[in-house]
């Protein structure tokens, strides 16, 4: 972690987050003098599993992963926050160590807020602790239609509805499609539905042939979204 290359207003920044808009201004002032600007490197390594719990984090730029990692290394793409959204937010409220690793998936820019700053604003302000228990329903539901999809779902399925979402958070409109405004390889996105490299490379060919996609410069356009949601319904 370096600092932040980039000036920010802090307080300015606070007050745009959907968490904390409705804050008044001596509780903005008071989170922005604790709160620090953190940059990270494309592929830089934020916190990872069993790290201390003590922060929760807001992306003002770029993106992260959150990842897990088996025993034998095998990486497992649990969520990609972007501009923002927030992480680590389980430890902030328990204390305990950091369930998952967060890693910059390109050049990032966090507001990190520390759970002793925190926590005390959320015991003043329950509309607050409200807003959060939402976001962490919103992880929970994500996390439980994930595993579904890992556990009965055939690979091309589970590839379908992972760019679907993705299309949710990132898709941009463009001519004939949506396009995903978010450069992943194809061992990120094996990654994020839990199959192989190899996988994903035969599904991306046959979808662009079949005209479902496109895949220009490394990033996939959404051509055909009938014909993706009917492969993700498909099961065998």
């Amino acid at each position: 972690m370096t600092t932040v290359r980039i000036a920010f207003d802090k307080e300015l920044v606070l007050s745009g987050h959907f968490l904390l808009k409705h804050l008044e201004k001596p509780e903005l002032q008071r989170l922005a003098a604790s709160a620090r600007l953190a940059y990270f490197r494309p592929g830089a390594v934020i916190f990872q599993k069993g790290d201390p719990g003590d922060s929760m984090m807001a992306v003002i730029r770029g993106r992260v992963k959150i990842c897990s990692h088996s025993t034998d290394g095998k990486e497992l793409v649990l969520n990609i926050i972007n501009k923002g959204g927030l992480f680590g937010e389980i430890a902030l409220l328990d204390g305990e160590p950091r369930t998952a690793d967060a890693v910059a998936l390109e050049e990032t820019d966090l507001l990190v807020l520390d759970r002793s700053k925190f926590v005390p604003l959320l015991n003043e302000r329950p509309a607050v602790a409200l807003q959060l228990i939402t976001v962490l329903c919103k992880r929970l539901r994500q996390t439980s239609e994930h595993l579904e999809d890992t556990l009965f779902l055939e690979a091309s399925s589970r590839f379908a509805r992972a760019l679907m979402r993705l299309a949710d958070v990132f898709g941009k409109p463009v001519p004939g499609g949506l396009k995903l405004d978010i450069k992943l390889s194809q061992q990120q996105l094996g990654c994020l539905v839990g199959v192989s490299r190899e996988s994903i490379n035969k599904l991306l060919g046959e979808w662009q042939r079949n005209g479902v996609i496109a895949v220009e410069s490394g990033r996939i356009t959404l051509l055909d979204r009938d014909a993706l949601e009917e492969i993700a319904e498909a099961n065998g």
